[in-house]
C-alpha cells in the first residue's frame, strides 16, 4: 500500500451547540492542522499514487475556504454541532470536489486541534 500526505495549518472559529457545552459554547478559535493522506495499492502510469502538486493546490484551496471562518456560519455545518469529527468529514467532502486522485483508493483527513487532539475521517474513493 502506498500513501501520500500533505498538511497545512490554519485558524478557524466555532462554538459547540450541544447541551451544557461549557466554555466551548462560546465563540472561540482553534489552530487546526489538516493532514490529507491518499492511499492505494498501485501506482499510476508515471509511478505516482497522486499528483502531489494537484493535491497541494486542492488542500490549499480547501484550507482557504475555512481559514478565519466561523464554522457554525457555513452552509455545510447547518443543523450540525461543529465538532472536529464533522469538520474532518466536511473538509474531505470539499477536498474531493476539487481533485480526482486516481489511482488512490482511500482518503483520510486528520484534523489536529490546538496540538491537543486529532480526529480523522476515512473514506473509500
Amino acid at each position: 500500500m502506498y500513501a501520500v500526505s500533505v498538511s497545512r495549518a490554519f485558524v478557524a472559529q466555532h462554538y459547540l451547540t450541544v447541551p451544557n457545552p461549557g466554555p466551548e459554547g462560546e465563540l472561540h478559535s482553534h489552530q487546526f492542522t489538516a493532514e490529507v493522506t491518499f492511499r492505494g495499492p498501485a501506482l499510476g502510469e508515471y509511478g505516482y499514487l497522486v499528483d502531489i502538486d494537484a493535491v497541494i493546490e486542492a488542500v490549499e484551496a480547501t484550507v482557504d475556504s475555512f481559514r478565519d471562518e466561523t464554522l457554525n456560519d457555513l452552509p455545510a455545518f447547518e443543523g450540525l454541532n461543529p465538532s472536529a469529527e464533522h469538520f474532518a468529514r466536511i473538509f474531505g467532502d470539499r477536498l474531493s470536489d476539487r481533485l480526482d486522485p486516481e489511482p488512490a483508493t482511500e482518503l483520510e483527513i486528520a484534523l489536529q486541534e490546538d496540538d491537543v487532539a486529532t480526529v480523522s475521517h476515512t473514506r473509500e474513493l
